[in-house]
């Protein structure tokens, strides 16, 4: 028999000798389950090495190596594989005891295993037990070996730190492959500035950069909204030689369509083809994705066309990418029809598609078609999920259907589906909008009995209702609630309470729950609504220069505004002031106020409400106003605007 058949005829038999020690014991390792009771770890200590001699004798000497070494790394080779550490610890004491030559190769195997397993700390020991127990001294390979492992574990300061550890003691160069895991780490703690910094000192390290550097950078680099410096090293990867690939300009793609600069994005499509790289699925998702952000939807449809023209297949992304944007522009019919198309085509619609398109249609009023499509996805083998089953409660709840909605939260949950927050404040919401806040508060109540975590959406929800409902004792008890759990209130739970509190006579309150909001993260600043609210109930108090100040911090803020807050001002000054006045030269200021600063849409839906109340604009404002709107890719815009509301 051949040496090799041999060999693996032995450690066949052995291995599977070894697995059924291992069920007859109750003792299968398992990297879910690394805790090992003391009887076992005594128990198992008494069990010989699972390494039959004779696999050694009929071995080949290989130069310096001794009869079965190559056996030897065999073995640390499948143990590691099935991340079966305390047998590798075997082999290795093994080989100790017999002199055996360890090489680098077999410390990098067991590094993947710990890696897989999640020890990435485990893998740092043995890199440092190389040199002294196993004389093997480690090269760069191990380094990055370990490194990588610590990363992929996302310990990135520690990985920074073993970084540090070994170049300053262990006598080892990095190589490029070491630049851009550190860079790596860098940029997952958002230290950009100092992977930049790692960026330049890589020449002086003797380490070139790759493509795979320079796309590192760039994309953090477009995370953090530093677009322009992406793109310009762009122009300098290739000064230096090296040339990019369509993931390299796919990430600036991506950015830039983020951002919104469609014109940019689509002119490195065209630097793509000249630099010979093909766009693929990912740079046409990315381009389509964009356009529907942006509201562009029959370029999207355009761009789906090329596409195929182009030899490249649109995936399940791509399709679900437009039908979505279709819906949110209350397209849903469209978007049923490219979902047909797409079937046509041997795609199939998954969940977030057929989600998108019953929320889609139940918003619409076409509700026997969101059912039917729902019969239809369920013939078709596509099995609901907690996302689809919330777009159905949440449809049922807007028409009003609460029976039905709290049917299918009941069939979603015995189909082993957990509602979420969706699906609970739709309920909610369903609740207050057929007059059952307290079948809504009992819901929430439910919740917590169950366990369910409360976050910022549910509170808010249930805060709105009850506010609406002038429940405010209950309001105040589920905000009190709130702040206890941790939850941050959103600007919408802050304006619901402001104006429960007006509404109940406390505009103090409200207005020192305004002055909290302030000093809030930006989901809770203060926005048109909350500005209106206290205006409102300020001006209702005849305290008309305390609202007038409040306007003035809303323009001081960035917040412009609305068609509300110049109706409430014109109501206060015909009916507060004495003699009452029409409001006119308020408006007129408030117009060249948006004007200087550079806020011309705001000031030009003040000119519409004057215009509406037959108030004249003074002839300066409509110069100034108009001088602005006028601007020819203004007026492209707006003739554009009319031909799509046309048609």
């Amino acid at each position: 028999m051949p040496l090799g058949a041999s060999i693996k005829k032995h450690l066949s038999v052995q291995f599977y000798s070894i697995t059924c020690k291992f069920f007859t014991n109750h003792r299968y390792f398992s990297i879910l389950n690394t805790e090992i009771s003391q009887n076992e770890y005594e128990n198992q200590e008494r069990i010989e090495p699972p390494i039959p001699d004779e696999i050694f004798r009929s071995a080949p000497k290989l130069g310096s190596y001794k009869l079965g070494d190559s056996t030897f790394y065999s073995l640390i080779e499948s143990y590691a594989s099935s991340c079966d550490f305390r047998s590798l610890e075997k082999v290795f004491d093994r080989m100790k005891s017999e002199r055996r030559v360890f090489i680098e190769k077999s410390f990098i195997h067991v590094f993947k295993a710990y890696g897989k397993a999640h020890l990435p700390e485990k893998a740092v020991e043995m890199f440092d037990r190389m040199l002294g127990e196993f004389q093997c001294r480690p090269t760069v390979r191990s380094f990055n070996s370990v490194l990588n492992v610590i990363i992929n574990g996302g310990l990135f300061h520690r990985a920074l730190e073993f970084h540090s550890y070994v170049i300053c003691n262990k006598n080892i160069l990095p190589n490029v492959l070491t630049c851009n895991l550190v860079i790596k780490a860098m940029c997952r703690l958002g230290l950009v500035d100092k992977a930049v910094e790692t960026f330049r000192d890589m020449p002086v390290q003797k380490c070139a950069p790759d493509v795979f550097t320079y796309c590192t950078l760039m994309d953090e680099l477009c995370k953090e909204n530093r677009i322009n410096e992406a793109v310009s090293l762009l122009d300098e990867m290739q000064i230096e030689g090296c040339f990019p690939s369509s993931v390299t300009f796919n990430v600036l793609i991506n950015g830039l369509c983020k951002k919104g600069d469609l014109a940019r994005a689509a002119k490195l499509v065209e630097n793509m083809f000249l630099k010979g790289c093909v766009p693929n699925e990912v740079t046409y998702n990315t381009l389509i994705h964009g356009l529907c952000l942006k509201g562009k939807l029959e370029k999207a449809i355009s761009l789906l066309d090329r596409m195929v023209s182009n030899k490249c297949i649109p995936n399940d992304v791509t399709y679900g990418t437009i039908i979505n944007g279709l819906v949110k522009q209350g397209r849903v019919v469209d978007g049923a029809r490219l979902l047909i198309a797409m079937e046509e085509r041997g795609h199939h619609g998954n969940k977030y598609v057929y989600s998108s398109l019953v929320s889609g249609l139940f918003k619409d009023g076409k509700s026997e078609e969101a059912l039917r499509m729902w019969k239809e996805m369920i013939e078709k083998g596509c099995k609901p999920n907690t996302v689809l089953y919330s777009a159905l409660v949440d449809g049922f709840c807007r028409n009003g259907k609460l029976d039905e909605a709290k049917k299918i939260m009941s069939e979603m949950v015995s189909m082993g589906c957990t509602p979420n927050a969706f699906t609970y404040s739709s309920l909610i919401r369903g609740f207050f909008k057929t007059g059952n806040g307290d079948k809504a508060l009992m819901i929430w109540k439910e919740m917590e009995i169950n366990d369910f975590m409360h976050n910022e959406v549910i509170c808010s929800v249930l805060i709105h209702g009850l506010c609406e409902d002038g429940k405010m004792e209950e309001a105040m008890m589920v905000w009190k609630h709130m702040l206890a759990k941790g939850c941050i209130p959103d600007a919408v739970a802050y304006s619901s309470m402001i104006h429960g509190l007006c509404n109940d006579g406390s505009v103090e309150q409200g207005l020192k729950l305004f002055n909290e909001m302030l000093c809030r993260e930006a989901n809770s600043q203060p926005d048109v609504v909350t500005y209106n609210i206290l205006i409102n109930a300020l001006c209702k108090q005849s305290s008309i220069s305390h609202a007038v100040d409040l306007l003035n911090g809303m323009l001081d803020r960035g917040c412009d505004p609305d068609v509300v807050t110049c109706n409430i001002f014109l109501k206060t000054l015909k009916e507060k002031l004495n003699p009452p006045q029409d409001g006119r030269e308020f408006l007129d200021e408030l117009v060249l106020r948006l004007y200087k600063r550079r806020r011309i849409i705001g000031a030009s839906r003040i000119v519409e409400v004057m215009l509406q109340k037959f108030l004249a604009p003074k002839p300066y404002t409509w110069e100034r106003v108009i001088q602005e709107l006028c601007k020819p890719r203004k007026i492209r815009a707006a003739i554009d605007k009319c031909w799509r509301d046309l048609f």
